[in-house]
Parts: C-alpha cells; sequence; structure tokens
C-alpha cells in the first residue's frame, strides 16, 4: 500500500510538468500568434489554455487518492485518479471537437490572414516541447501504472499533433495552400477524439469493476500451479485506480488443518506478487475432495 501511494506522488510530477509546460506554452504562443496575426497559432494558445484545466482535474484526481482509508472509504481513494482520467477524456472529446468545427468552417470560409515565420517557428517549437513532457509522463504512467497521467500524456500527445497542424497550416498559408490548413485541422481532430475515446473507454470500463480476461486467466493459471491447490471454485479481479484487487475461493483438501491450509493461502499471495506484482489478494478456503460433487465448475 505504501508503494502504491509513493508512486501517486510521483504521478503528481507529472502532471505538474504539463501544467507548468502548458502555462508557458500558452503565454508564447498567444503572444507571437497575437503580434503576427496568426489565427492558427492564436488558436493553439488557446487550446493550451483549456488543457491546463485537465492537467489540473488529473493532479486534484491524483492528490485525492493518495488519502488513506476512511469510514466511509476502506478500501482508500484510489479511484478519484479514474475519475480524473474520466474527466480529462471529456476535455479532451471537448477540444477535439472545437478543432473538427473549427476545421470545417475553415474550409466553407478560406482565411486569408498572413502569417509570419516567427508564427511557425512557435508552433514547431511548441510541437518538440510539449511532445518531450509526452514522452516522460508516458514512461512514467507506464512504471507506475497510472490511468491518470496515462490520459495526461495522450493529451500532451494530442496536443502536440494540434501544434505541428498550426506548423503545416502557417507554412501553407505563406505558400498559398490555404486548403492545407484546415485538412491538417481536420486530421487532428479525428485523432484527438479518437485518444479520447480510448481514454474514456478504459476509465468507464474500470469505474464499471471491468478487468482484462486474459490477466485474470494468466492470474488464474498461477493459482492452478500451487501446490495444494486442489480446485479454483471462483475467481474475480478488478481495478481500484491503479490498484488490483482479487478475490480467489480455493478448494484445498479436506482433511487439512487450519494452519495447513492457512500456509496455502501464503504460497498463493506469494506467486499472485511474484508473477503479477498484485499485493491485495483477498483469498477464501473451501474443503475439497475429488468425490465431492458441491462445486461442479472446474478450475
Amino acid at each position: 500500500m505504501e508503494r502504491a501511494y509513493e508512486d501517486i506522488k510521483q504521478g503528481e510530477i507529472g502532471a505538474w510538468i504539463s501544467i507548468a509546460a502548458y502555462l508557458c506554452l500558452a503565454a508564447l504562443k498567444l503572444a507571437v500568434g497575437l503580434s503576427a496575426n496568426s489565427e492558427a497559432l492564436t488558436a493553439d494558445g488557446l487550446n493550451n489554455s483549456t488543457d491546463i484545466i485537465a492537467s489540473v482535474a488529473v493532479l486534484i484526481g491524483l492528490r485525492l487518492s493518495r488519502k488513506p482509508p476512511d469510514k466511509d472509504h476502506r478500501y482508500g481513494h484510489f479511484r478519484a485518479e479514474t475519475v480524473a482520467a474520466l474527466a480529462a477524456s471529456f476535455i479532451m472529446f471537448g477540444v477535439g471537437l472545437q478543432v473538427l468545427y473549427t476545421s470545417v468552417t475553415a474550409f466553407q470560409r478560406p482565411s486569408e490572414a498572413s502569417h509570419g515565420s516567427a508564427a511557425a517557428w512557435t508552433a514547431l517549437f511548441s510541437a518538440i516541447a510539449i511532445f518531450a513532457v509526452y514522452l516522460y509522463n508516458v514512461r512514467l504512467a507506464k512504471r507506475i501504472q497510472s490511468a491518470a497521467l496515462m490520459a495526461a500524456a495522450q493529451d500532451n500527445r494530442s496536443d502536440a499533433l494540434v501544434s505541428i497542424g498550426a506548423f503545416v497550416g502557417i507554412i501553407g498559408s505563406s505558400l498559398g495552400l490555404s486548403w492545407l490548413d484546415p485538412l491538417t485541422a481536420l486530421l487532428v481532430g479525428l485523432m484527438i477524439c479518437k485518444t479520447a475515446w480510448g481514454i474514456f473507454r478504459d476509465a468507464a470500463h474500470a469505474l464499471t469493476d471491468g478487468f482484462d480476461d486474459q490477466e485474470l486467466q494468466a492470474i488464474r493459471s498461477t493459482v492452478r500451479d500451487v501446490p495444494g491447490v486442489e480446485k479454483i471454485i471462483d475467481m474475480k479481479a478488478r481495478m481500484h485506480g491503479s490498484y488490483k484487487l482479487v478475490d480467489v475461493t480455493i478448494g484445498v483438501h479436506h482433511l487439512l488443518t487450519v494452519t495447513e491450509s492457512h500456509d496455502i493461502t501464503e504460497h498463493v499471495e506469494k506467486q499472485i506478487y511474484d508473477s503479477h506484482q498484485i499485493s491485495h489478494v483477498h483469498i477464501h478456503i473451501e474443503p475439497y475432495s475429488q468425490t465431492s460433487k458441491k462445486h461442479p465448475q472446474s478450475g
């Protein structure tokens, strides 16, 4: 449990990095965009302003998930992290739809605004900077298995794509290819919506106690191989934020003593942790014999 809290604390660093990056890039893009009369860069700066809200939501979710268990939350507050990922997906959906709307409108009424080279290079620099933030956050999210930080990382990548789209649009406009800006924006908008859908799907799956069946079968196989386990009567698992909870009912020989049966549960817990790095396992024991018909399921 202490390790889980420490991992979440590290995840907060990634959220703070995102917030700092968006604050700096939004200010830079708005300043250069307005001075260079670049609608694309100005819109990108406004987009980063909304991304600050998404990053703050992730930070709040991570901070809440570190709260210790209380009388109303006996399992702790780990799911606040998943709720934060869900909120981030909604914000990303909004940004993606706004980009799509803007691109379709631009197709109908092409912009004739002039753009300077400063705006183009600012967009490219921003794309590189926020992509570097994405690489840091995605690696950290995978290491600590944080759904909220992974959502923030996907948001970072989407913003890098938006900045690249702004760069392409500005260059295209300077070359007289006015259609390139809305086309790039349309593709970027679709990618943002696709990413948001993936985050929403995973968060909703976890919040409804969904769990990957292949991983569950792998855990089942691990338990089945533990000496003394005669039968796996029932097994289920769920996500509690980035924390995995496993409940398993096993059948052991009906003539074993309580101490011998308890030793088997210790071995099961150790094997699950060693093989799958899952520390919270609840094991229920039932007496079992080959001639018993009490539990017809096969383990």
